[in-house]
């Protein structure tokens, strides 16, 4: 059956102190193209995602991202005490030595906005946790998975209707295609009956040309292979293979001979019925895009 390449996954999980969502979404495009959006805390392993990523999606324009809701961070800002004590110390040396009274509060807010009166400390990959949400990145590439093969299902039923529309179209040909032939016959006839009777023309040459024109107009070839063609069109399509490419190249093989049939139809009634054709078509190809 058809897989889409558009579809949306997700996955939550309850940690400690904090709550995980990772979402992955994915549109059509001619090869694999991955975007990931992490905490800086788990980008070491940016690579495992994309691994894995890798091993499930053959095609398509995927973004992951992992969103942390948490109590904590993972950086945390812890006062330097020796520097604070330190800055304070010398402030009030200068304060004694000056004559300037210290009001301790303004003070101590002044000195923890001075260089290094802050530490940083960052909080380390915990494994464990990390498995974790590896387990629920690969949920949420499940869960994405079931979202094209069903959007696939819906491709493929409208696909394969406009499939049978082109068949069931060109089998109303059939009906014009008698009355066409005599219609050209005649009209070169009437045309052609003045001239040959005043020119010194060669009869059965003239009838040898005639039925050369006519083969050249006989459309049973085109026929036959439009008829294959949407038949292999189906077959590939129920394979379990990614085939969007392969369909698109049928969907040009099944133009080319709409476009000959056209072409070589010389009847208003066919000319119609090939326009319906190259409509459905059309809009064949357009949901082919987005075929895995």
């Amino acid at each position: 059956m058809l897989i889409s390449m558009t579809g949306f996954g997700k996955a939550t999980l309850e940690l400690e102190n904090k709550k995980v969502s990772i979402e992955i979404k994915s549109l059509n495009s001619k090869q694999l193209d991955i975007n990931t959006r992490i905490p800086n805390l788990y980008k070491e392993k940016d690579l495992v995602l994309r691994n894995e990523i890798k091993n499930k999606l053959e095609r398509g324009k995927v973004e992951l991202s992992i969103f942390i809701e948490s109590i904590g961070s993972d950086k945390e800002a812890k006062i330097n005490k020796p520097i604070v004590e330190g800055y304070y110390q010398q402030l009030l040396e200068l304060s004694t030595e000056l004559g300037i009274p210290m009001d301790r509060e303004p003070i101590l807010q002044t000195i923890v906005k001075l260089p290094d009166a802050l530490k940083v400390e960052y909080q380390e990959l915990d494994e464990e946790e990390w498995n974790k949400i590896f387990k629920g990145s690969q949920a949420a590439v499940n869960d994405l998975i079931s979202f094209r093969k069903q959007e696939g299902a819906a491709l493929q039923t409208d696909i394969f209707s406009r499939i049978s529309n082109i068949e069931n179209l060109q089998a109303e040909v059939t009906q014009y295609e008698s009355k066409r032939i005599e219609t050209v016959k005649t009209r070169i006839n009437d045309n052609l009956n003045d001239f040959i009777e005043k020119q010194n023309v060669d009869k059965n040459r003239f009838e040898q040309e005639i039925i050369y024109y006519l083969e050249k107009l006989d459309i049973t070839e085109e026929k036959v292979r439009l008829a294959n063609h949407c038949k292999y069109f189906i077959e590939t399509a129920n394979s379990n293979n990614a085939i969007g490419k392969k369909l698109g190249f049928i969907a040009q093989e099944i133009g080319r001979e709409i476009n000959t049939l056209g072409s070589k139809a010389n009847d208003s009634d066919i000319q119609k019925i090939v326009i319906q054709m190259k409509d459905e078509l059309e809009k064949i190809k357009e949901q082919i895009l987005n075929v895995l």
